[in-house]
């Protein structure tokens, strides 16, 4: 079955009335958990993220200024977060969840992130709730360990991957592909390998298409060896901030459509739940669980296999 890893132990302190849905992630834990999709033997905390791991990717001077709380009062207002060594500890958390991921995916196809898909960290900054670049580090981890030397990033967030587009840019290794809403967060895009943007109300049968295409070309061209999927539940119509008019169902679709199509290339997957703030968190809870669920039947390989064969 599925490795799955959670980071809700490591809890962000926010102030009353922050638009962040911390507890959805713990919300979703007991949901994977009483739902037993998988065995709670299977259910991990990660290790936090290197200095080595995070410096493949951030540099020094950004990283020192985080650990130190010496972000400046600007740069986090542009994450979005209060500084407080828990900022610290589960954003490396975060990161490790999905290396770890990865690796599993590695071994027997699908991994799984309960959190992650910080996608608008750059190499010297943070922003949009997001201090360290998860998909980045994992991605560079990875190559360094010499599990995988070509990575494809799908990134199906509502929102553009900004920051993973400009790590890479100059990297034919990893390819990056984002279907976003065009109007929407944030507002100077960035060139991914291939970027789908979508208009704002963009329902089921529009989003299916663009995404099924978008996700075919983006494997064509990658040829990888590891995808690393950022299954963002706010393309769904009552998200507060993605503007789109995705249902539940499509959202599923979604899932199968990117899930079949890496399987029929014998790609295996390593998944972070992304965005969700769905008006009512239980929405995008039902949204998460629902890519889990997915994952694991769409890659039941026994737990200790040595190897994917797709």
């Amino acid at each position: 079955m599925a490795k799955i890893f959670f980071t809700d132990s490591y809890v962000l302190p926010l102030p009353e009335g922050h638009r962040f849905p911390m507890s959805k992630y713990a919300l979703l834990r007991a949901r994977v958990i009483d739902s037993q999709i998988v065995p709670f033997a299977d259910m991990w905390i990660p290790h936090a993220a290197t200095d080595e791991e995070i410096l493949r990717v951030h540099t020094p001077d950004y990283l020192t200024r985080v650990v130190k709380g010496e972000l400046s009062a600007k740069e986090l207002r542009k994450i979005g977060f209060p500084w407080s060594p828990a900022m610290v500890e589960r954003s490396r958390r975060s990161s490790g969840a999905t290396i770890e991921a990865c690796r599993a995916a590695l071994a027997e196809g699908v991994g799984i992130n309960l959190a992650g898909g910080t996608h608008h960290a750059f190499a010297d900054s943070g922003g949009g709730y997001c201090v360290f670049n998860d998909s980045a580090i994992a991605a560079r981890a990875m190559q360094a360990e010499h599990r995988a030397k070509r990575i494809v990033i799908l990134d199906c967030d509502v929102h553009q991957g900004d920051g993973t587009a400009a790590i890479f840019q100059d990297d034919p290794t990893v390819f990056t592909f984002s279907i976003h809403g065009a109007t929407n967060y944030p507002f100077h895009k960035q060139i991914s390998d291939l970027d789908i943007p979508l208009p704002d109300g963009a329902d089921d049968a529009f989003f299916l298409e663009a995404l099924e295409n978008g996700v075919r070309r983006a494997l064509s061209l990658a040829g990888a060896e590891l995808a690393i999927y950022l299954a963002g539940a706010d393309p769904f119509a009552e998200d507060r901030f993605g503007k789109m008019k995705v249902s539940k169902h499509g959202l599923r679709l979604r899932d199968q459509i990117v899930f079949s199509l890496c399987k029929e290339a014998r790609l295996p997957v390593a998944v972070s739940m992304a965005g969700g703030y769905a008006k009512n968190i239980l929405d995008a809870v039902d949204i998460h669980f629902e890519t889990v669920r997915q994952a694991v039947v769409f890659f039941p390989s026994p737990s200790g296999q040595e190897g994917y064969s797709g």
